[in-house]
């Protein structure tokens, strides 16, 4: 899989593998190719490459409860056969092909030159049931997925191939496939479904993002097509987007059946009544409550399955693609460096997780050193730790008192006493109060920049103190002229935010 530009992307909140490794089980094409390997046996014919041989493909169709004489059904055989072969549930002898072009030429003589002689004397090759068909019953959790993994490649790679009947039409006098014709690179159609299926995981698991809701297919061809920036879409991309949707509707109906995606086709009826235009441009003119007009031009959601699936090809090729409960076992620092990049309820779980199973004081013990630094990520780090805190009930207090008297985590220690409404509380001096004040903005804007929300907390944060920003501009902190920087651009009242600028810039010669 080929990685894409999201380098770092949200954590994900998977299913067990026991529970995934039942999914793959039940998806229909994996549960095909299992009843097709047990099925391979002495009398299975096969020809070069592996696939089935025709004249068994009926049969096969049968044993898959299919009626043999529907059309697709010998089309739902063949791909199953496949699945099972390259997954290695069926171990397969391709035929010889010199042996066989030798036989073919003794039975054409012996017959006295018969044109029709060779076809029915040919040798086939042979398959029976692999060593990995064992693995489907007997295997763990993982070794499933493995083999389900395996599946998803061959179907991932068949449906990044043009339709049949394209390929024919672009068959060359000489029986070979002329791809300029065609206009298909096959290495640019894997990277194009590649980054659909990463475009649809971000937007499966971004704060604020899909979730477990569908995504609209017109969504989905845009992000790919549209560039980043444009406004208003021209015709021309308009018929880019049109033409993506179509592809992606093929592409996705291919998918289904292995369980990476539950998708609602394109309304069939839609696509005889609209153009181009329109087919790209409808859900943006309807009303945004109208769910039933945006899902008949198609919808598709990642199951839990395939937000695994997905995200073992993107870390494969290189991207890094956490999951919730991973860092469970490594130490706080770890723990804090990691959920510093989370959005904030992700980093909330993936905190819980860690906590669950520890020795509460201990591990508040280990969150508070872990929290410390003068870093520039550390105002993030204390935030997360006092985000832990939160959840942390009375066995906590011992080691919240034991950093009362440290600089960096004295402040946040008597926040969280407070709280609690514990007595015996120290009051901070006022070189707390300010360094406090620093950090909590510092952090603020380093997990989610300047939001609409901040100039709030900065307002409140100032209010209580007269003549904070004669003070503030001399507190010990390393983000002191870039918090106060921040403040000028984002108090509410002007007059304290042309004061704001002034400490910043005393700040900033201050630091030389």
């Amino acid at each position: 899989m080929s990685a894409q530009p999201h380098h770092t992307l949200p954590p994900v909140r998977l299913h067990s593998d026991a529970e995934l490794a039942r999914e793959a089980l039940g998806a229909p094409l994996f549960a095909r190719a299992v009843r097709l390997a047990r099925w391979a046996g002495p009398g299975t014919r096969v020809g070069v490459g592996g696939e089935l041989d025709a004249a068994q493909l009926p049969e096969a169709a049968a044993v898959l409860g299919l009626e043999p004489a529907d059309e697709d059904a010998v089309v739902y055989a063949s791909q199953a056969w496949r699945v099972a072969v390259d997954t290695g549930l069926v171990d397969v002898t391709e035929p010889d092909e010199e042996a066989d072009d030798a036989k073919d030429a003794e039975d054409a003589k012996g017959a006295g030159g018969a044109a029709e002689a060779g076809a029915e004397g040919s040798a086939h090759g042979t398959a029976a049931p692999g060593e990995d068909l064992a693995l489907v019953t007997g295997g763990a959790p993982g070794e499933v997925l493995d083999l389900w993994l395996a599946a998803l490649e061959t179907v991932l790679a068949d449906a990044a191939v043009p339709d049949l009947d394209e390929l024919v039409d672009a068959l060359d006098t000489g029986g070979e496939v002329d791809f300029g014709r065609l206009d298909w690179n096959p290495q640019r159609e894997a990277d194009f479904l590649d980054g659909v299926l990463a475009n649809l995981y971000l937007l499966t698991v971004a704060e604020g993002g899909a979730g477990e809701s569908a995504v609209p297919l017109p969504v989905l061809a845009a992000s790919m097509v549209v560039p980043d920036g444009m406004g208003e879409p021209t015709d021309e991309v308009l018929e880019q987007v049109s033409d993506a949707m179509m592809r992606l509707d093929d592409q996705f109906r291919q998918l289904e059946p292995i369980g990476l995606v539950e998708f609602r086709p394109v309304d069939e009826d839609l696509m005889a009544e609209a153009s181009d235009e329109d087919l790209a441009a409808g859900p943006s003119g309807t009303s945004a409550g109208d769910d039933e007009d945006v899902s008949r031009y198609g919808m598709v959601r990642l199951t839990p399955l395939g937000l695994y699936g997905i995200r073992a090809r993107m870390r494969e090729a290189g991207v890094e693609a956490p999951a919730i409960g991973e860092l469970s076992g490594k130490g706080a620092d770890a723990l804090l460096e990691a959920v510093s990049r989370f959005p904030e309820s992700a980093a909330q779980a993936e905190i819980e997780q860690w906590l669950a199973g520890r020795e509460l004081p201990a591990a508040v013990a280990e969150l508070l050193a872990a929290a410390r630094g003068d870093d520039e990520g550390a105002p993030l780090r204390r935030l997360r730790c006092q985000q832990a805190l939160a959840t942390a009930g009375p066995d906590a207090e011992p080691a919240v008192r034991a950093v009362l008297d440290d600089a960096e985590l004295g402040g946040l220690a008597r926040v969280w006493l407070a709280e609690r409404g514990v007595g015996d509380v120290p009051a901070p001096d006022a070189e707390m109060v300010f360094w406090l004040t620093v950090d909590t903005i510092a952090a603020q804007l380093a997990a989610d920049g300047e939001t609409e929300e901040l100039p709030l907390l900065i307002a409140s944060l100032t209010a209580h103190h007269s003549g904070f920003f004669e003070q503030a501009w001399r507190v010990e902190h390393p983000a002191t002229a870039y918090v106060l920087e921040a403040m000028g651009r984002l108090h509410p009242d002007r007059k304290a935010a042309k004061e704001a600028r002034k400490a910043a810039f005393k700040a900033r010669s201050r630091q030389g």
